[in-house]
């Protein structure tokens, strides 16, 4: 199911193909998001989810091969990804990356080293209290929970415009996982586009404005994360919930 909105696409991946060595991961992806949206990037384990957030993000694994992304009027798909972090994508992996034997406040500040510069140390503060608390803390001794907020934190202290979440609530406890979101809808309200793959579908559903489904590197599905959650055949067959 294809989106019908009239407004013109924000962010478009088109007909992408990516490879892990000879693995043929990402099998022809294409989907829209409209600007200020978040999109929920779903499927079971090994459907390419990861492989099209990293693809995305111009990392060089998987490899290109095939198809554009563009990115607020800019084409991404032939830039290094050091080029598209200056372009606005901003990656939040898995492990979070957190750099050991920095501060709190020092792992955020080593991303505005080169320009372009985001949000300011006090404005991410402002966002995450915990991480105020915590400046002088070393960064890798946080919580998981805390972690994941300076990984978004440090993201965020780049000019961006794309966030591309990779399981953000993995490990975490519930009211962590709560606190993540309501942080994300305020990103949200202040316009930045967010990419969430997470296996907790039905939080991410409930958070999210659209949905994809992969299945074995492909689309599966398009539409909005309503009629996912609506849909229990859909759920069960691609998503096992």
């Amino acid at each position: 199911m294809n989106d019908k909105s009239n407004k013109p696409a924000y962010m478009s991946v088109h007909d992408i193909h990516a490879y892990y060595d000879e693995s043929y991961i990402v099998q022809g992806v294409s989907f829209n998001i409209h600007e200020g949206e978040i999109l929920a990037l779903l499927g079971r384990n090994g459907a390419g989810k990861t492989s099209t957030l990293r693809t995305i993000a111009r990392l060089a694994d998987p490899e290109l091969k095939q198809g554009e992304i563009w990115l607020d009027h800019q084409p991404i798909h032939n830039m290094k990804s050091y080029q598209a972090a200056r372009a606005g994508i901003g990656l939040v992996p898995e492990d979070r990356r957190i750099i050991q034997g920095l501060t709190v406040e020092e792992n955020i500040k080593l991303a505005q080293i080169a320009p372009p510069i985001g949000w300011s140390v006090e404005r991410i503060f402002d966002l995450f209290p915990r991480l105020k608390e915590r400046r002088k803390q070393m960064g890798t001794t946080l919580s998981g929970g805390e972690q994941q907020m300076l990984a978004i934190g440090r993201a965020l202290a780049r000019d961006l415009k794309l966030l591309l979440l990779d399981e953000p609530y993995e490990g975490l406890a519930p009211v962590i996982v709560q606190e993540i979101e309501r942080t994300l809808q305020e990103i949200r309200e202040l316009g930045i586009t967010t990419i969430i793959v997470e296996q907790n579908a039905v939080a991410a559903l409930k958070l999210a404005d659209r949905a994809v489904i992969l299945d074995t590197g492909n689309v599966a599905f398009d539409g909005t994360a309503k009629e996912v959650l609506d849909n229990a055949q859909l759920r069960e067959e691609y998503l096992a919930i």
